[in-house]
């Protein structure tokens, strides 16, 4: 390189060239002039792992399968590009299509998926196998999922409202339960007694908590060996939620066993139904904000994921 190479070099400023790109793109409907004339292009704006700041990017895209796909090729770098680092850490981006802006949520498939994808993305797109080639790392491929679909088009429905549908089923069943026990301590207060001497209603308590306790047992099995693992694997920002929500799941579990004796335990006109009463307003209380914790953090993620199964009974 000569003397002029190096002083050319040293002039030119990354950040004021990215900056021009993002001012020409967004002033053109997305097109661009100059070396990306014949490009694709997209602007990803992402959150700053370290700083928290929202980052605008310039990136080639491909439509994969009528999904968004960028690459982070870095050119064939051996280090990931920053923005990658960024949906690593937080996967909720906005994507700039030239005249369309929408938020997505961005995934990251791994092993066999992400090589398939990547094949698809290069039969499109050749250079991004040269940059493979390049560098020893495995090149990232990700995929920009819509949070909300586009004017006209019908969302379909997915994992996280299949999730959204089976935590309303649990709700309604608890109520229906705390409703039973409230009526048992009423009925009770008008005789003037503990409880009302109703042989049969243990057996209606057992019955409906064996039940309820069934369900959200399969529920958060379901939850902690299938979901939460995929979507680790796919939206690594979402670890320390995930973590977060597997201890809640312990919590509500230990509090279930508690539920679970106590109306084993239970005998009409000898024990106290308001102690089970308030074990079980406490279950309805940790589960509620349990549950909204869950379909704040994650619904969108599950969603992505794919479609969800037929609806729940």
């Amino acid at each position: 390189m000569t003397e002029q190479d190096n002083t050319l070099t040293s002039n030119f400023d990354f950040q004021d060239f990215q900056q021009g790109v993002i001012a020409e793109f967004r002033a053109n409907a997305g097109r661009v002039g100059g070396m990306f004339a014949d490009s694709t292009l997209v602007l990803l704006t992402t959150t700053g792992a370290r700083t928290g700041l929202r980052r605008t990017t310039p990136l080639g895209r491909v439509e994969v399968d009528g999904n968004v796909v960028v690459v982070a090729s870095a050119n064939g770098a051996p280090i990931h590009p920053a923005w990658f680092h960024n949906i690593r850490k937080n996967p909720m981006v906005t994507v700039e299509l030239g005249p369309e802006t929408f938020d997505a949520i961005a995934a990251i498939p791994g092993g066999a998926e992400r090589d398939q994808l990547f094949e698809k993305v290069v039969a499109q797109e050749p250079g991004y196998g040269v940059y493979q080639a390049q560098t020893t790392r495995v090149i990232p491929v990700v995929i920009l999922h819509r949070v909300n679909p586009a004017d006209g088009v019908d969302r379909v429905r997915g994992l996280g409202d299949f999730i959204v549908e089976s935590h309303d089923w649990l709700r309604r069943e608890l109520r229906d339960l705390l409703d039973q026990v409230t009526r048992t301590v009423e009925d009770g207060a008008e005789l003037g007694v503990v409880a009302a001497p109703k042989p049969d209603l243990a057996h209606q308590l057992r019955t409906h908590c064996l039940d309820f306790c069934g369900a959200l047992k399969q529920h958060h099995r379901g939850e902690s060996m299938g979901a939460f693992p995929m979507l680790a694997q796919r939206f690594p920002g979402l670890r320390p939620v995930l973590e977060k929500l597997g201890e809640e799941h312990k919590t509500v579990a230990a509090l279930q066993e508690r539920i679970e004796l106590a109306v084993q335990e239970y005998r009409p006109g000898e024990s106290d139904p308001r102690a089970l009463l308030a074990e079980l307003t406490d279950l309805a209380g940790q589960l509620e904000s349990h549950f909204a914790f869950e379909e704040q953090s994650i619904v969108t993620a599950l969603n992505a994921l794919g479609p969800a199964p037929d609806h729940i009974e």
